[in-house]
């Protein structure tokens, strides 16, 4: 299907542009989106007479987006999930996910304007593009973590590997402190019994002295 796009387009084209699309992107997205208008005669004097418009329009909401990402780029926001001990979670992180992190700090993003091309299914942090306009993409971090401690340690550059390894290190050093403090107190014991006379002993010593 031929179109005419009304604002520039990844991979297709930038506005006035006249593509040729398959039939099923251009009705399921690009028109009813207002992305575009089906190539006619109507439809080609309708566009060249708001052109201007469209145009100034367009300039506007770059302008808007402009100033969004200078803010947004480079923000980390944490996402809390369960995760098994080698970092697999227990179900995804969606586009919907990484707009209500960012909307809860306090930023107006649309799911629509995640661009994920697989859900997040491991943790650590994760680069995450934003399209706030055509022209216009912001980059945001999603710390994803099964707590606000493990985020942090994270952000400090820590791996899921690491964390599990010095856990793992600190759960053997608890065990061997026990072992040492249990040996010790067996061996004190041991000493006292050595010291101390049994009631026969002391009987039989003073039977004898008689």
């Amino acid at each position: 299907m031929d179109i005419i796009l009304l604002e520039r387009v990844a991979k297709l084209g930038q506005m006035g542009d006249v593509v040729s699309v398959k039939q099923g992107y251009a009705r399921n997205f690009l028109l009813p989106q207002g992305k575009a208008l089906r190539v006619n005669a109507a439809n080609m004097a309708n566009f060249e007479a708001q052109k201007a418009q469209l145009e100034a329009q367009n300039l506007e909401t770059k302008k808007e987006a402009d100033a969004m990402s200078a803010k947004l780029d480079g923000e980390t926001f944490i996402v809390i999930r369960s995760a098994s001990d080698g970092g697999s979670l227990y179900g995804s992180v969606t586009t919907r996910d990484a707009a209500d992190a960012a909307t809860a700090a306090g930023f107006t993003v649309d799911r629509k304007q995640i661009v994920l091309i697989e859900p997040i299914k491991v943790l650590g942090i994760h680069d995450v593009s934003v399209k706030l306009h055509p022209e216009v993409e912001a980059t945001i971090k999603l710390n994803v973590a099964r707590s606000t401690e493990e985020a942090e340690l994270q952000a400090a550059g820590k791996s899921v590997a690491e964390l599990a390894a010095e856990e793992e290190a600190a759960a053997e050093f608890e065990i061997q402190e026990l072992f040492d403090d249990l040996g010790a107190a067996g061996l004190d014991d041991f000493g006292d019994d050595e010291a101390k006379p049994t009631a026969e002993t002391s009987s039989k010593d003073a039977s004898d002295e008689d």
